[in-house]
């Protein structure tokens, strides 16, 4: 995610294929009032201006993961604040260029709930850009206050998509992305509510040459079903249904500008990614992140 639109998400991989970072939940989604901890994280620069904005998940009340292509120093990023408000910028006012109750992107601003928001300058990139299938995308965000929540987003230990999704019957598998991407793009018009919205897709590929065990293809928008667009990046995909905590992937990346057809997803179930999240946040903190089998 880089500038406004495509780049919202990220970077232009480089790929034999065109492929925007991806993006908000789109097609048909919902408000996620379920997944607290999921939050929208702004990125500034050295000089403390506006670089892009994604999606992350908090593991614990101070390690936030998103998308590599998100935390990348190339895109300028050394600083971050997270929001985790489910209308963190829905306020949002072009004259003033913040939202009023939240304080999106510029500060945090005191609540009835308290303050859902802090910042950081603790950024890691696990490996991006890395090319495809393996770009690498995954990142962290370390946090300099601690947000308490009910409850934070579970891992799925190493190969866990690998031992579900056998050849027959992979398509009944069901995920769910959230997000705060954008909900409609098309030539003319560019729809974004700045709210942590989640939609439901289907698996349809975890070995092409797109995924090949490091990313999680599904079908996208379509009836039924939703996709994810700009400024979802970093968002989590969980496996299951809308109340399911148990994150499988990080939203990377889309064949498509306007945020139709497949997404992809990076996958975490990897064990070089949770080996490098252990090795970044230390053995104290990786205690408390929840590693679920299945």
């Amino acid at each position: 995610m880089r500038k406004m639109l495509v780049l919202l998400t990220g970077l232009l991989m480089a790929t034999t294929v065109t492929a925007p970072p991806a993006a908000a939940i789109t097609g048909n989604y919902v408000e996620d009032v379920e997944h607290s901890f999921v939050g929208l994280v702004v990125f500034y620069d050295e000089e403390g201006e506006f670089v892009q904005r994604c999606s992350g998940s908090l593991l614990t009340s101070t390690v936030f993961l998103t998308a590599g292509h998100c935390t990348d120093a190339a895109t300028g990023a050394v600083t971050a604040r997270v929001y985790f408000q489910q209308d963190a910028g829905a306020h949002y006012d072009p004259a003033t260029g913040m939202d009023p109750v939240s304080g999106y992107p510029e500060t945090c601003a005191a609540g009835t709930l308290g303050t859902l928001c802090a910042t950081s300058d603790e950024l890691y990139n696990y490996g991006f850009p890395g090319g495809l299938p393996d770009s690498g995308d995954a990142g962290l965000v370390i946090l300099d206050q601690d947000i308490a929540m009910p409850e934070y987003g579970a891992l799925a230990a190493a190969g866990t998509l690998d031992r579900l999704a056998t050849r027959r019957g992979q398509q009944a598998l069901t995920f769910t992305a959230s997000g705060y991407g954008l909900t409609e793009v098309n030539p003319v018009k560019v729809t974004s509510f700045r709210e942590r919205l989640m939609a439901q897709a289907q698996l349809t590929n975890l070995r092409s040459h797109l995924t090949d065990g490091f990313n999680l293809q599904t079908n996208g928008n379509g009836a039924g079903r939703g996709g994810t667009c700009s400024g979802d990046s970093g968002g989590p995909v969980f496996y299951g249904g809308f109340e399911s905590n148990l994150i499988v992937a990080v939203t990377s990346f889309g064949l498509n500008e306007y945020c139709r057809g497949t997404d992809f997803a990076f996958r975490t179930d990897q064990q070089a990614v949770l080996d490098w999240i252990r090795d970044s946040v230390g053995e104290s903190t990786w205690a408390d992140i929840t590693l679920v089998t299945i």
